[in-house]
């Protein structure tokens, strides 16, 4: 028998091939599916199945591509909002033997309505199930979101909260594979260990720990999720099929004339965020690499064209495959080098980095023409917040920026300063001119009174 878990970095997406008896079976692969095709054949093994526990919101399934590469059936469940057009419709009990192993279906709505768990079994071992692959039902340290059905808002927590009773049914020794690991937009108590049995978890999850489910469903329908503008082309891609991914995936090198001539809707810095504050070109966005899973779909729109400028080309490679796991794959190229731009008179931007001594003074001053915007969560901000600030989610400036003044001043704040510089990048390329980020934000702020 043969199980391998495959991490997406970024999305924290967790994707598995099982096998046994040459035969092989994936679960919830990802768009750039090759990696699949090699595991299988570095192994001897044929894929012939391919599990989705549900219809994705936050990636690109790679199952429909995956199916055209090997032949293999591809299985979902029912009630997915649309038809699914690659997949058959599995259901409750339904079972497929890969080899000696056997894979059974549970019905486990709640996140989506289609929703799925995958029983593991080895049939040389009768005693009970070894395995089970809960998608986005059940994590380690947490369970999933109820939020994509806002007029049943009770309705589906109610459901997430007995199929998690009959996923835990199957016994304390089952080790359980979720389809995310921590730092996923679909679930915000992640354990940072990807590994766990159903035992542990019953024992530890928080969430598994209300003694009611009607507590359990007031707890989740209080909970703050945002739902980035890429989750609808995600849900729609998911059904029809995605197309697969390009071959390449780096961009095309551009020279720095032929990046001011490029016709792009975006120009986006990837370079880490006090590089971007230190000197950038004008008009850009900063949506450092390790952040464009978690941001570029708040901010780039379907069918958008980026242009991208990176310190590396290993930073514009790791850029666009990001981009094209979630479906914006219109990258004109990409430039290396902002120096060198500064050497040859190009017009440069920076953002001033302030400290919070000079926070403090502004905000004793009262200055009329000055606003701290916080764009942390509203979970982080119903925490602690500065007395005075302003609060917008830093993903909900894609259309809310429309509400600030260009002409007044705006020190921008988060947990850190990261998601600040982001914030401060695209007000900055919205024409925004008077802007600065509080460097350590509210890390800082808490230190420094401390």
């Amino acid at each position: 028998m043969l199980l391998e878990k495959i991490k997406t970095p970024g999305l924290s997406h967790l994707s598995y091939l099982v096998a046994s008896g040459g035969k092989a079976a994936v679960i919830d692969p990802r768009r750039d599916c090759e990696c699949y095709l090699d595991m299988a054949r570095a192994n001897g093994v044929e894929i012939t199945h391919i599990f989705e526990t549900h219809r994705n919101e936050d990636l690109v399934s790679g199952a429909p591509i995956l199916k055209a590469l090997t032949g293999a059936r591809v299985l979902h469940g029912p009630n997915a909002g649309g038809k699914v057009t690659y997949a058959e419709i599995a259901t409750e009990g339904d079972e497929f033997d890969i080899g000696q192993l056997k894979i059974r279906v549970l019905e486990t709505p709640g996140h989506t309505d289609d929703h799925l768990a995958f029983v593991l079994h080895d049939t040389a071992y009768p005693e009970g199930p070894v395995g089970v692959f809960t998608g986005d039902a059940l994590f380690v340290g947490d369970v999933g979101r109820t939020d994509f059905y806002p007029d049943r808002k009770r309705e589906v927590a109610g459901l997430l909260y007995d199929s998690l009773q009959k996923i835990l049914a199957l016994g304390d020794q089952v080790i359980l594979y979720p389809a995310h690991g921590a730092g996923s937009v679909c679930g915000s108590g992640m354990a940072e260990r990807e590994f766990s049995t159903l035992g542990h978890e019953r024992a530890n999850n928080p969430r598994l720990q209300f003694k009611s489910r009607e507590a359990f469903i007031d707890f989740k329908v209080g909970e703050n999720h945002y739902q980035p503008p890429y989750f609808r082309l995600m849900e729609r891609l998911n059904l029809e099929g995605g197309e697969p991914a390009p071959r390449v995936l780096r961009p095309r090198r551009l020279t720095l004339k032929e990046l001011d001539d490029v016709a792009a809707d975006h120009l986006v810095d990837v370079r880490e965020p006090l590089a971007y504050a230190a000197g950038h070109l004008r008009g850009a966005m900063n949506l450092p690499v390790d952040m464009i899973p978690a941001f570029a779909g708040w901010f780039i729109g379907e069918g958008e064209r980026v242009a991208l400028v990176a310190s590396s080309e290993d930073q514009l490679k790791a850029a666009m495959t990001h981009l094209v796991r979630i479906g914006l794959d219109d990258v004109a190229g990409g430039y290396v080098g902002v120096v060198p731009a500064a050497a040859q008179g190009h017009d440069m931007r920076s953002v001033p980095m302030i400290g919070t001594d000079e926070v403090r003074q502004r905000l004793d001053a009262g200055d009329a023409g000055w606003t701290m915007l916080d764009v942390r969560d509203a979970d982080e901000r119903s925490e602690s917040a500065i007395d005075g600030s302003m609060h917008i989610y830093v993903g909900e400036l894609h259309t809310r920026y429309r509400e600030l003044d260009p002409a007044r001043h705006y020190t921008l704040m988060c947990a850190s300063g990261m998601r600040a510089t982001v914030a401060a990048g695209w007000l900055a390329s919205r024409g925004f001119d008077t802007l600065d980020v509080y460097l350590g934000s509210m890390g800082a702020w808490k230190a420094g009174r401390g």
